[in-house]
C-alpha cells in the first residue's frame, strides 16, 4: 500500500514546466510607454475595456435609479 500511494504520488510530478519567470518580468519592467495593467496583451486590453463598460454602465444606471426614486409618483 505505501508503494502504490508513494508511486501515484511520484508520477504526478514528473512532468517538468519551462520557467517563464524572467521572460515576463523581462516583459513588465521594459519601459515602453505602455500601462502595466495592459502590457499582458490583447486579454488584458479586452479586460480593461470590459471592465470600464461595466463601471461606466453601472454609474449611469445608479445615477437613473436615483433620479426615478427622487421624483414622487403621480396619484391617479
Amino acid at each position: 500500500l505505501r508503494q502504490i500511494s508513494q508511486r501515484t504520488i511520484s508520477t504526478a510530478s514528473r512532468r517538468q514546466f519551462e520557467n517563464r519567470v524572467p521572460e515576463k518580468q523581462k516583459l513588465f519592467q521594459e519601459d515602453n510607454g505602455i500601462p502595466v495593467h495592459l502590457k499582458g496583451g490583447v486579454m488584458d486590453a479586452l479586460l480593461y475595456k470590459v471592465t470600464m463598460g461595466l463601471a461606466v454602465f453601472g454609474t449611469v444606471y445608479v445615477v437613473y435609479e436615483l433620479l426615478v426614486a427622487s421624483m414622487p409618483k403621480k396619484q391617479k
